[in-house]
């Protein structure tokens, strides 16, 4: 038998605290390919990243994202914690309130990046979001945009952020722009660009990104 996560109950303090039912551990879930495919393709992993994070096979995992085969719920697992979720939030099993609550410890890891940047996402993976807030950390001299880093914005996309801690350089299309903390700035993430830390500690930037509005 497997426990597989069920929808909450009625009253929960959290979207993300749920209730368990046994299952067979043999049973298949639906289709996930779009979803898994989505998931890790926003982390920037390939899937022999997946791979190694999930202990799921790369031709496996590649399988599951063409939709040549339905995933056992152990390998449906396996294949959550390798995209630091819960095998309840890729079903999309606690979606349905209209709450969702993200807790401290709940927060999806990205890659460590090169050069001293490290960032969490700490909007849930819902269906349909078109808006995601990350929180960065950049050492003295880091610089985001090298390897690990999230991809280039889809068109369209726009960009706010938020100094919390610290000073930045935002250089976009070319132009650099001077950050202080408790400044906030708003610019095309289409472009090229990155933030750079130019103060002589940690700086913190909160980030949200809308994808594929339309310029007015």
């Amino acid at each position: 038998m497997h426990w597989v996560a069920g929808y909450p109950p009625a009253g929960s303090r959290s979207s993300y605290e749920i209730t368990y039912r046994r299952m067979p551990a043999a049973t298949t879930v639906g289709p996930l390919g779009p979803r898994v495919r989505a998931l890790r393709e926003s982390m920037a992993l390939s899937l022999r990243d997946l791979a190694e994070r999930s202990g799921v096979s790369a031709p496996m995992l590649s399988q599951v994202e063409r939709g040549e085969t339905s995933p056992t719920l152990q390998v449906a697992g396996r294949i959550a914690s390798g995209l630091d979720l819960k095998l309840s939030q890729l079903l999309r099993l606690d979606e349905d309130g209209a709450v969702a609550i993200v807790r401290r410890g709940e927060r999806r890891q990205g890659p460590r990046g090169h050069g001293g940047h490290r960032y969490e996402i700490l909007t849930p993976p819902l269906p349909g979001q078109r808006a995601e807030l990350s929180r960065h950390r950049l050492e003295p001299g880091a610089v985001t945009g090298g390897p690990g880093d999230p991809p280039m914005h889809e068109p369209g996309s726009r960009e706010t952020a938020l100094v919390e801690a610290g000073e930045l350089v935002l250089v976009c299309d070319g132009q650099r722009h001077q950050l202080a903390e408790g400044d906030c700035v708003t610019f095309d993430a289409d472009l090229p660009h990155h933030f750079a830390n130019s103060g002589p500690g940690e700086a913190v930037l909160l980030a949200v990104v809308c994808a594929g509005l339309r310029r007015s």
